[in-house]
Parts: C-alpha cells; sequence; structure tokens
C-alpha cells in the first residue's frame, strides 16, 4: 500500500517537478491578481469615494485572506510531511481537521462583520457616504467568507498532494466567475439591480463559494492521495495543534500585513486622501508580481516538505536553489515594468493629477525591493515547509512591524510624504539578510544532516 501511495515529490526530477507544481499554481494566482485589478477598476468607475471606501475596508478583507491562507499553510505543510513519512491515515486526518477550523473560522469572521464592520470603516473617515459604502462592502465579504476559507482550505489539500492542475481549475474558476459578475451586480447590467460597491462584493463571494463548491468535489472525488470522509468525522486535537504548529505563526505573519496597511492608511490619511489610494492602487498592481512567486513558492512548499520528511537532502537544496533563481528573475521583470511606466499602471484605477503626482514616484520607489523580497519569500516558504515558520514569523515581524510602519512614520514628519515610501526597500534589504543569516543556520542544523 505504500508503494502505491509514493507521489511524484519524491521521484520526479527536481526542475521538471519545480514546474509541474508550480506553474499551474502560478497561473491561477495570475488570473487572482487580474480579478482584483479588474474589481479595483470597475469599483473606481462607480466614483472615488468607492474606490477610498473599499480600501479603507481592504485590511479585514486582508486578515480574512491571512488566516485562511497561514491555516492552509499548516495543512499544506502537515499533509505534505505525513505523505513524505508515509503515515497516510494522519495525512488524511490532517486534510479533514483543516476544513472543520476553517469553518470555525468563517463563523467567527461572520460575526464580526454582521456587529462591527460600520465601526471598523468609521475609525478612518467622517464621510457618511464613504462610511455607507465601506461598510456594506465589509459586511457581505465577512458574512459569507466561509466560502474563501474552505476553498482555502481545498487549494492546499490539492498542491500537498502533488494536485497542482486542477488547483489552477479551481482557483481559476472562482476569479473569472467574480469577473463575470463583477459589471453585471455593479452596474445593474442584464436586469440585475444596480448594487454599486455591494454588488462587487457579491460577485466575490460568489465566486469564492462556487469555487470552494467545486474543490470539494475535486478532492473527495478525484484525489487519489487522500481520503476526506466528513461523515464520520471526530476532531483531533493532535492534528489541529500540528496544524496550527506552523499556521498560527504563518497566520500572524500574513496578517502582520493587515495592521501594515491600517498604519499605512492612518499615516497617508495625515496627507490625504489621494495618498490612502495611491497605496490601495500599489497593492493591487504589485499582485501581478508578487503572485507568480508566491505561486511558484506554494509549489515549492510540498516538495520540500515531502523530501524534508523522506530525507532527500539533494532533492530540497536543489528545488531552493531553483526556486531562488525564478522568483528573483520574476521580480526583476517587475522592477522593470514599475520603473518605466507606473502612470500607466496608475491609469488603470482612473487616476487624477493628485494621485498621479503622488503615485508615479511611490510606485518607482517602492519596486526598487522587489528582487530583495523575492529572496527572502523563497526562504521564508522553506521554513514553513519544514515545520520552522516561527522563522517567518520574525522575518515579517521585523521587515512590517519594526521597520517599515516605523520609518514611515519618521519620514512622513522629517521629510514630507515622497519619503514614506523608502520605507519598503530599507525594510526588503533588512529581511534579506535576516532570511539569509536563518537559511544558513536551518541548513547547518537540519538539511545537512539529512541522510
Amino acid at each position: 500500500m505504500e508503494v502505491s501511495k509514493e507521489n511524484k515529490m519524491g521521484t520526479m526530477p527536481e526542475g521538471k517537478l519545480l514546474v509541474n507544481m508550480s506553474v499551474p499554481i502560478m497561473i491561477s494566482m495570475l488570473i487572482q491578481a487580474l480579478y482584483n485589478v479588474v474589481d479595483s477598476w470597475f469599483v473606481s468607475m462607480v466614483s472615488t469615494d468607492a474606490f477610498a471606501a473599499v480600501t479603507l475596508a481592504f485590511p479585514i478583507q486582508m486578515l480574512i485572506i491571512s488566516v485562511s491562507v497561514g491555516t492552509g499553510v499548516g495543512i499544506n505543510s502537515l499533509i505534505s510531511r505525513r505523505l513524505g513519512e508515509h503515515k497516510f491515515s494522519e495525512a488524511d486526518a490532517a486534510a479533514e481537521n483543516g476544513i472543520f477550523v476553517c469553518v470555525l473560522s468563517g463563523i467567527a469572521f461572520a460575526l464580526f462583520g454582521a456587529f462591527f464592520s460600520e465601526k471598523f470603516i468609521a475609525a478612518f473617515t467622517n464621510s457618511p457616504d464613504v462610511i455607507k459604502m465601506g461598510a456594506d462592502y465589509l459586511r457581505i465579504c465577512t458574512i459569507f467568507s466561509f466560502g474563501v476559507f474552505v476553498q482555502l482550505a481545498m487549494e492546499r489539500i490539492m498542491q500537498a498532494t502533488g494536485n497542482s492542475f486542477y488547483n489552477m481549475i479551481v482557483q481559476g474558476t472562482g476569479a473569472i466567475i467574480n469577473i463575470v459578475l463583477d459589471p453585471i451586480f455593479i452596474f445593474g447590467l442584464f436586469g440585475a439591480p444596480k448594487l454599486g460597491v455591494a454588488g462587487a462584493a457579491i460577485a466575490t463571494v460568489i465566486g469564492q463559494i462556487a469555487a470552494m463548491l467545486f474543490g470539494l468535489y475535486v478532492n473527495t472525488k478525484k484525489n487519489d492521495k487522500i481520503n476526506i470522509n466528513m461523515r464520520h468525522f471526530r476532531p483531533s486535537g493532535k492534528a489541529i495543534k500540528d496544524i496550527y504548529v506552523v499556521g498560527i505563526p504563518a497566520i500572524i505573519m500574513q496578517s502582520i500585513t493587515s495592521l501594515l496597511t491600517i498604519g499605512l492608511n492612518k499615516i497617508l490619511m495625515m496627507f490625504s486622501q489621494s495618498a490612502v489610494s495611491v497605496y490601495g492602487a500599489y497593492f493591487k498592481l504589485q499582485n501581478f508580481i508578487f503572485m507568480p512567486v508566491f505561486g511558484l513558492t506554494n509549489g515549492m512548499i510540498p516538495i520540500v516538505g515531502y523530501n524534508f520528511g523522506a530525507r532527500k537532502r539533494k532533492r530540497i537544496v536543489k528545488t531552493i536553489k531553483l526556486s531562488i533563481i525564478v522568483s528573483v528573475a520574476i521580480m526583476f521583470a517587475g522592477t522593470i515594468l514599475f520603473q518605466i511606466m507606473p502612470e500607466s499602471l496608475l491609469l488603470i484605477f482612473n487616476a487624477d493629477s493628485e494621485m498621479l503626482e503622488i503615485g508615479t514616484p511611490a510606485l518607482r520607489i517602492i519596486s526598487t525591493s522587489f528582487m530583495f523580497a523575492g529572496v527572502s519569500i523563497v526562504f521564508s516558504s522553506v521554513f514553513q515547509a519544514m515545520g520552522k515558520a516561527v522563522y517567518s514569523l520574525l522575518i515579517s515581524i521585523t521587515r512590517q512591524l519594526l521597520v517599515i510602519l516605523p520609518v514611515a512614520y519618521i519620514m512622513s514628519k522629517l521629510f514630507g510624504l515622497s519619503f514614506v515610501w523608502t520605507a519598503f526597500p530599507i525594510a526588503e534589504f533588512i529581511a534579506l539578510i535576516m532570511s539569509i543569516l536563518m537559511y544558513m543556520r536551518l541548513h547547518k542544523k537540519y538539511i545537512k544532516t539529512l541522510d
């Protein structure tokens, strides 16, 4: 039985395996990035207040993604390690308990959205229109967040078992449904009611729930590496603990981005609403650069995790080297794009003259940090794959809370808005040095000693 369940992550050539695992995820994440931009583009066509409302609601959306992705990282890492160790019943338990905790997370966010959406938006603005639109948008996204939680669990289960192609189809299906429904619900096309910003939220949750259902079907009917049977499910404290040993640091690491956005919004609001919109536009645009790298590392995590469990040192090291090369190449291309055409990128969001004036130098300054980030992201994912997610957490806390926010605030007070953006390259350089030193320690202590 164990021989029959041996999968390609322990046998296929590393370069071919990385392409096989990562390219479908990269494509699906590019589709996701396209959805993020298209969604914001449609909203920006409603009004500048509408775009500001969605931008202010974005930190909670990011928090939802942070908890779901972080939990998914724990699920992915645990399943891939258990498969590498040939502990198949424990891999099945990891999948089932992962779905269980994702449902609980969705319930928690639904309660928050039902009672606190308006108060959250009102903490950043006094505009009644922005508060109403932002609260409507946030309420819908949180109450129906179970869709994205279970969708992410399904995707990570597929990734852990080497099923990247179906992962691409699942994520792409949700994003495409979202893109198609956006203009219909926002502008009231084909007889649908004209719902504005709330329509964008409805399109989002419908796409997520559709992807969730498709992912459930794939994992229960098409995935022969895992057996999910929720009818006879009983929560396992050990499996949940093992998921969150990696998952909680990953959740915190992801959630820090939400805290960073809240802090930066506060700093940027001292200058103008346009400055906040520039940051919102940047965050959407950088997804086109970072999402392929995240797709690469999502494909890399189960490879490293599996081979760490199987004690195959050379396969781990070669996979890491190839991942760094590809990641830096992607980030270099992104840097060139942001340097030569920042105005064109901002005009996607109907940027006015003030937004262009602020945003053009901002994109150029921030993009100088991309290649540093490319290396750090790979190393952080290696730490997660090997169950050492606290390393990734330390890097993320340092980069975003201990460097970006304090440096951005100091620069805003001493030199003005233009210098706020220098916090990004400074932070990424420090994170690069930290990640290299941590990897050297991990390699010496854990990887070098493998057979």
